[in-house]
């Protein structure tokens, strides 16, 4: 089963109440198995136009990773989060075969 990923990007409008957002989501990512892979690090936009904050977390399957958007703890944490920003969030099937020398994959 290939692992999922959110992507999200993000533009915090006031930093501090996200703050709590940020304490809050633990819990759910904590239970979903969650890996922060990206969490707002600089960036640079090559092509369209992006937020200014990008987000990718890991989770073990697609299952885990609805199950934890949809989960009260996380509920709560976008309760606080959803008033002071904006955000676009997907969730992505992870690529489970293997990478090929001849960069065809």
């Amino acid at each position: 089963m290939p692992k999922a990923y959110w992507i999200a990007h993000v533009t915090v409008d006031d930093p501090d109440a996200y703050g709590a957002y940020r304490e809050a989501n633990a819990a759910a990512f904590g239970k979903y198995g969650a890996r922060f892979l990206v969490r707002g690090g600089d960036q640079q936009v090559m092509e369209g136009t992006l937020r200014p904050r990008a987000v990718v977390i890991e989770f073990p399957s697609r299952e885990a990773a609805e199950a934890c958007y949809h989960s009260p703890e996380y509920q709560a944490a976008l309760a606080l989060r959803q008033p002071v920003s904006t955000a676009d969030l997907a969730i992505v099937d992870g690529w489970d075969q293997p990478d090929r020398a001849d960069g065809s994959n």
